[in-house]
């Protein structure tokens, strides 16, 4: 039996259909299981209610296998820690409470670099946590999500994207339906032991200035790079309700990736990921942005 916690979200939903096509028991952890296709609802177990509660995952890792754990941040959280460690001690408790044997959890690259990195820091100390368990553990060490562009899908149709990292820096990208076949094969293989990170470098090194053009050439039409300012993001991410403390946690995660923390480890054949961001635009943002 593997429980997936965030079932519904852009790793859980592509995680969860690859893992019934290989015919695997699954009991999902979700609050809306309306949210959830049909064809899910009929070949899986349901446990309603969130992953941050005791109780319900009492219900949910009785008799569990593996556990694929993903902690969404909390955006009015008092800090990043309270939102990944505070948030996931219940699912530790109960790992060790039910002897779950193996756990794949999101992470994310630069851990061991001595730079305070804000959600990416809190998420390593969330790693810690669960390695605390003693369960056989892998930490999906990831790199920045392509499919955050989708984000600003309006603002792509007007010509622009926007970040606040220079537009010339390039980093790894990663798309997250690479992350669910990532994640897919460590759950699916029983053989592993130990704890361990598996680093994980997507499909390409690119730079916002390379995004907008491959995103010029794939719409045919001119996209560019807009600089943004941090203070005034960190002012916009409060005025839409963030906590005052979890969009600074945004920023810092913005210097620590412009200090390189996702860039430490060297690139090889081994982790990188299939798909490139000229995929990636072609199979989801030309159709978002046409929508």
């Amino acid at each position: 039996m593997i429980v997936v916690t965030a079932p519904t979200g852009q790793i859980g939903s592509k995680l969860v259909t690859t893992l019934l096509s290989h015919e695997e028991p699954l009991r999902l952890v979700v609050r809306d299981p309306a949210k959830l296709p049909h064809a899910v609802l009929e070949r899986a177990e349901i446990v309603v209610g969130s992953h941050r509660d005791r109780d319900v995952l009492d219900r949910a890792l009785t008799g569990a296998d593996a556990l694929f754990w993903l902690m969404p941040a909390s955006p009015t959280a008092r800090s990043p820690y309270e939102a990944y460690v505070g948030a996931s001690i219940p699912g530790a408790d109960a790992v060790v409470r039910h002897a779950v044997p193996r756990v794949v959890i999101v992470s994310a690259l630069g851990r061991g670099a001595q730079i305070y990195a804000g959600h990416v820091s809190a998420s390593h100390a969330m790693e810690d946590l669960f390695r605390s368990t003693g369960a056989h553990l892998r930490a999906l060490a990831l790199p920045t999500f392509m499919d955050n562009i989708l984000r600003q899908t309006a603002t792509i149709r007007t010509g622009t994207i926007s970040g606040t990292l220079p537009a010339d820096f390039t980093m790894p990208w990663i798309a997250t339906k690479d992350i669910a076949a990532l994640a897919a094969e460590q759950l699916i293989d029983r053989s592993w032991t130990g704890q361990d990170s598996v680093e994980t470098l997507g499909g390409e090194d690119l730079s916002y200035r390379d995004v907008a053009e491959i995103l010029t050439d794939v719409l045919g039409t001119p996209v560019r790079y807009q600089l943004g300012d941090r203070a005034a993001v960190e002012q916009l991410l409060t005025a839409r309700g963030v906590s005052a403390e979890m969009a600074r946690s945004m920023m810092d995660m913005d210097r620590a990736g412009e200090r390189g923390i996702n860039n430490a480890t060297p690139r090889t054949a081994g982790n990188t990921t299939p798909t490139t961001f000229r995929a990636f635009a072609e199979e989801f943002v030309r159709p978002a942005v046409a929508g």
